[in-house]
């Protein structure tokens, strides 16, 4: 039986792990923390899927076979960690960031319903009135309940036979598909993944120099009652299409969670290694984003905060490519790289020969790659 060897236990590396797992080879997870990992990048309440992607139509498309990967996951798990929301996308100038995302998805056949002020008001009732300028609705999308869905699949695995270990990687040697630990001993295997998150640049330094660690700050709320029960996710796109001019997305209280709210800026800065909680300030400038757009923010609970690490490539493209004759890399997957979890571990798994293409949003998964799921 071939061998596979993951270093990492967040989304990437346990979807990989599951892919392999189906495809007949032996698995083995490494992490330096229990998984789920509390400082991991996968490890919050929720994450977004949904076909609203600016101008970049091949993410957009990669959105149809995300959901087929993660139809299939739900029948492995025997559950749906998922919550159909549907997505309010939101502009106070109406400006080029929103139309040209607008149009993209027009001009692929997407179901964008526009909406007057007074419809926005009723599909969301706790948006302030007088910023309401541009919206648009979809009907598909939704909320995936990350820290459920990572601790579902990290024992669905563990079932199946999946090894789990405890242990610091201090050097990845590509070239011979090897790991080394803290303690000076190694780990081989047919197969090595690296899917570390913001550890990855500290590891390899070709991706270093490509991919930046990122702190980013999220805010948990307490609305009012009965204020968010049916909304959306919101979308708020930056005012003048520029990112420090504001903007922020929300994620509704589903499922017994938390409303949660960001902003869309990356900070570019911190170290993976640092505290993920977040501090007053942080979670003011969160704040300071969102408190004009909502009405009543006053009778909000702010309940906190914590920031996660983003693994960030420029042009937010994934990077999921061979470094040596046995080693793939998994990174740069930003904040939108939750959704396609599912999907790149059966792809990495299956062999797809386009798969550096289409992971950078190039070119569309192969027809062969759905055939192999059945």
């Amino acid at each position: 039986m071939k061998t596979v060897l993951i270093l990492g236990g967040g989304i990437m590396g346990l979807s990989a792990a599951w892919g392999f797992c189906r495809a007949g080879w032996s698995v083995r997870v490494i992490d330096q923390d229990p998984i789920p990992n509390p400082r991991g990048a996968s490890v919050d309440h929720h994450r977004l899927i949904r076909h609203a992607y600016g101008t970049d139509a091949g993410y957009m498309r990669m959105v149809d076979d995300a959901y087929l990967a993660w139809d299939l996951l739900w029948a492995d798990l025997g559950q749906v960690l998922h919550v159909p929301t549907g997505v309010l996308v939101l502009s106070a100038d109406g400006g080029a960031r929103y139309a040209e995302g607008r149009k993209t998805l027009l001009d692929d056949g997407r179901p964008v319903r526009d909406l007057t002020p007074a419809e926005t008001l009723a599909l969301c009732p706790a948006l302030a009135p007088e910023h309401l300028f541009a919206a648009y609705a979809l009907a598909p999308g939704g909320v995936l309940l990350a820290d459920r869905i990572v601790a579902a699949l990290a024992a669905h695995l563990a079932a199946r036979g999946v090894v789990f270990e405890r242990a610091r990687v201090t050097e990845v040697d590509a070239a011979r598909a090897t790991l080394r630990r803290s303690d000076g001993s190694t780990r081989t295997a047919d197969r090595l993944i690296v899917a570390a998150g913001p550890w990855a640049p500290r590891l390899l330094s070709g991706i270093a120099a490509r991919v930046t660690a990122s702190r980013q700050v999220l805010a948990y709320l307490e609305p009012p009652p009965g204020l968010w029960d049916t909304s959306p996710m919101l979308l708020d796109l930056p005012s003048f299409d520029e990112a420090d001019k504001g903007g922020f997305y929300a994620v509704p209280p589903v499922a017994g969670t938390p409303l949660k709210v960001g902003d869309h800026r990356f900070s570019l800065a911190g170290d993976a290694e640092d505290d993920r909680a977040a501090t007053p300030a942080e979670i003011e400038e969160v704040l300071a984003f969102v408190r004009p757009r909502l009405r009543d923010f006053g009778a909000y609970r702010v309940l906190g905060g914590q920031a996660c690490y983003y693994d960030v490539e420029p042009r937010e493209r994934f990077v999921v490519e061979p470094l040596g004759p046995d080693t793939w890399v998994m990174s740069g997957f930003s904040g939108h790289g939750f959704k396609f979890g599912a999907l790149l571990g059966l792809a990495l798994a299956g062999g797809d020969p386009d798969l550096p293409a289409w992971a950078a949003g190039q070119a569309p998964p192969s027809p062969a790659l759905r055939r192999n799921w059945a």
